[in-house]
């Protein structure tokens, strides 16, 4: 074979071998993803039932409660819509009324059944044992204009 052809075959091989991997290791994801969706989607019934998914939204105000047997239930609303969330764990320090929150879990009816809860945090956020660094930080920057 001439060194062309040895070099044309070796491409194809390459190639040949990139699109095996990228199929594969797709196929092996598609039960993984898990994706998101809104009250309002839950509402206008965009979501499968009993499918891996993401819920997000901002915890409504006066919606936290403590269920029997250490369950939390709450609404995630976005403006349009509304979903109970039910949650058995140890919720994020951050996670509180008023804020953004993603769930992860599944639909079962019109509630959502969540196996992990995300609280969000605005950009300003400082974590409790940085806060002072920020007060100092901004005086630095007063005292050196």
């Amino acid at each position: 074979m001439k060194p062309k052809n040895q070099r044309l075959v070796l491409v194809l091989a390459a190639i040949a071998a990139v699109f095996t991997a990228v199929l594969l290791a797709m196929w092996g994801l598609r039960d993984r993803a898990s994706y998101f969706y809104t009250p309002a989607d839950i509402a206008a019934g965009k979501a499968p039932e009993g499918k891996a998914m993401r819920l997000g939204g901002m915890v409504e105000e006066g919606s936290v409660r403590h269920a029997p047997g250490g369950a939390i239930l709450f609404v995630v609303a976005d403006g349009q819509a509304r979903t109970t969330v039910r949650f058995a764990g140890i919720v994020p320090n951050l996670f509180r009324e008023g804020s953004g929150v993603v769930a992860e879990g599944q639909l079962q009816g019109r509630d959502f059944i969540a196996d992990n809860i995300l609280a969000k945090h605005d950009e300003r956020y400082m974590p409790p044992e940085l806060g002072n660094l920020a007060a100092e930080h901004k005086a630095e920057e007063t005292l050196s204009q």
